[in-house]
């Protein structure tokens, strides 16, 4: 039986337990691994107007809660952090929630599939529209 290895990359946003959840459920056994991931811009907070002790809690239990290992890496270059952790942990899937970006420079999605050579499936949860407000 193959281990599938998937990636949950997530934000400050309130959606990222969905993620996750949505993560645990691309599983197809219990051998699958499952990787929470959030990239911090170099200079920037951690999780915004939160308190980072408290978001960083919130995350780890979220993430224990569903069998994840919990990744909250400092970079530089959001794209190629992702695309580096992606490969040195020789993810499967991706999964991402949809971004609201219309022009191609600024979707993260779009700029992560271009940006990865190798073939991995992506998976792009849509937003709920109480996420939205």
């Amino acid at each position: 039986m193959s281990k599938r290895r998937i990636m949950v990359c997530i934000t400050q946003q309130k959606s990222c337990e969905r993620l996750i959840k949505k993560g645990r459920e691309a599983g197809k056994n219990q051998y699958d691994e499952l990787f929470v991931v959030h990239i911090v811009k170099e200079n920037w907070r951690y999780f915004g107007p939160m308190q980072e002790s408290d978001a960083l809690e919130y995350l780890y239990d979220i993430s224990k809660a569903y069998d994840a290992s919990i990744n909250v890496i400092r970079a530089t270059d959001i794209e190629e952090a992702l695309q580096n952790f992606a490969l040195k942990h020789r993810i499967d899937t991706v999964i991402m929630g949809e971004s609201l970006e219309a022009d191609e420079q600024q979707n993260m999605i779009s700029r992560l599939q271009s940006k990865i050579a190798s073939p991995l499936h992506f998976e792009v949860i849509p937003i709920n529209l109480e996420e939205r407000e």
